[in-house]
């Protein structure tokens, strides 16, 4: 097996970290999440450099490991709102959107462990931009559902798919604010049924990265910050349960763009990394 062409090696700088600053790290970015209805894997993705001293591709696979522990935990919670019947009922949904996020996983990890370190930077700093523009859409802008015929809807919601399966790979993040309005606008879903839809279709779809990274040498870093990682997602998921019922006390006309203001410091910060 050979070593990742990314170069930059993991730094491991959380090792010198005591558990309660990576706890109160994690809560910080649960209830950030929590407030806006998301798992908060774009903000965790940048102090993991930053703070944390991860290289970038180890960042990646560690903010995929604790993604997908906080949705393993949101999925049963948030059936609990919307019925199990409901979700079932949009099964096409999930399925359409699968046929191409499940490749684009795969593809996404694929590049992300053949990109050269600092390209990988840059290319993260790209990403979060776009996170930070589908924050503002889907939740101060208006979606309006498409009309269009079924055999260009499905082929859309393939390409759309896979789109969003690179992006949720390559930045370790489950994808739910790309899925979101992508759900609304393609499918007609109310947006409280489309972010159940969007956890469903985000599992498999992390599962596969995973094991796209898992045929890297660099995904050692998850074995090696195990206990880390794991103190970092209970504390996203605390903060998850707080940032929830924080939900409205903030106007999303004021959150959401100190929000997205976040994101896109936080995207010149690891372009300069590079």
């Amino acid at each position: 097996m050979t070593s990742s062409p990314t170069s930059d090696p993991p730094r491991h700088a959380s090792k010198t970290r005591s558990m309660p600053l990576v706890f109160g790290a994690g809560a910080v970015i649960g209830v950030l999440g929590g407030m806006i209805g998301l798992g908060g894997a774009e903000f965790r993705l940048p102090l993991l450099i930053g703070l944390f001293g991860f290289a970038a591709l180890s960042a990646v696979i560690l903010n995929k490991a604790m993604s997908l522990v906080v949705v393993l935990v949101a999925l049963p919670a948030r059936l609990g709102a919307v019925s199990a019947s409901e979700v079932a009922g949009h099964w096409p949904v999930a399925v359409n959107l699968l046929a191409g996020s499940l490749l684009g996983a795969w593809a996404g990890a694929a590049w992300a462990v053949r990109m050269r370190g600092s390209t990988l930077y840059k290319v993260l700093a790209a990403l979060m931009v776009l996170m930070a523009a589908a924050l503002l859409v889907t939740h101060i802008a208006t979606v309006q559902t498409l009309a269009l015929p079924l055999w260009a809807q499905v082929s859309c919601g393939v390409v759309a798919g896979f789109g969003i399966g690179v992006v949720a790979a390559i930045m370790g993040v489950a994808g739910g604010e790309l899925l979101i309005p992508t759900i609304v606008l393609l499918f007609a879903v109310d947006i409280k049924t489309a972010g159940s839809l969007s956890l469903l279709v985000s599992l498999p779809t992390m599962l596969v990265a995973f094991a796209r990274y898992s045929r890297d040498g660099s995904f050692a870093v998850l074995g090696a910050n195990l206990r880390f990682a794991l103190v970092m997602a209970a504390g996203s998921i605390t903060g998850a349960l707080l940032g929830g019922l924080l939900l409205g006390v903030f106007s999303d006309l004021v959150l959401i763009p100190v929000l997205a203001l976040i994101l896109l410091v936080s995207a010149v910060k690891l372009a300069r990394h590079a």
